[in-house]
């Protein structure tokens, strides 16, 4: 993951999180990871930016459905952009916040895997733990799939740790 293209947006990220303002409950989560991890031929570094918006779409038992728009870009030049819904689940007094997603987006591969459509789901799973009340670092797991809409389907296994500014 010693790529020029995550470097560079590993810097514009902490340059972004020092600009941003502490006034509102949403804002942008900032993600450097390892694209399709468990594939040595076509795994590649990754940079993810989310922007997590605190309208609550409805609520649950364990916590509420919030909106979450956002994409990612690999070291091959695959792109995926995406928007859909995540939960936000707290624990331990608010601490650790628990987070699992579902985006459904579009996909280019670049030069980077073929997976099979343009048409692709990604699930995520992301737990943090508060730095305060306007900020937190995580990690996360995520499965970015076509879900057999394309003739094949050999869906992309990925982690990155991430940085999250609220405003």
């Amino acid at each position: 993951m010693n790529s020029k293209i995550t470097k560079f947006f590993g810097i514009i990220s902490l340059l972004s999180i020092s600009l941003v303002s502490t006034a509102r409950s949403e804002g942008f989560t900032f993600s450097v990871g390892k694209f399709d991890h468990n594939d040595n031929k076509t795994d590649a570094g990754m940079f993810q930016l989310d922007y997590d918006f605190d309208k609550k779409l409805f609520g649950s038992p364990i916590g509420d459905f919030k909106p979450v728009v956002g994409f990612l870009v690999t070291d091959d030049n695959a792109k995926y952009g995406y928007a859909g819904v995540r939960l936000d689940y707290k624990l331990a007094n608010n601490s650790v916040l628990i987070s699992p997603s579902f985006t459904p987006g579009v996909y280019g591969k670049g030069d980077g895997k073929d997976l099979g459509h343009n048409i692709e789901f990604k699930t995520q799973v992301r737990a943090a733990l508060n730095l305060s009340s306007t900020s937190n670092i995580g990690i996360s797991y995520s499965h970015i799939s076509n879900a057999s809409l394309g003739d094949k389907n050999p869906g992309a296994n990925n982690y990155s740790i991430s940085f999250q500014k609220n405003f």
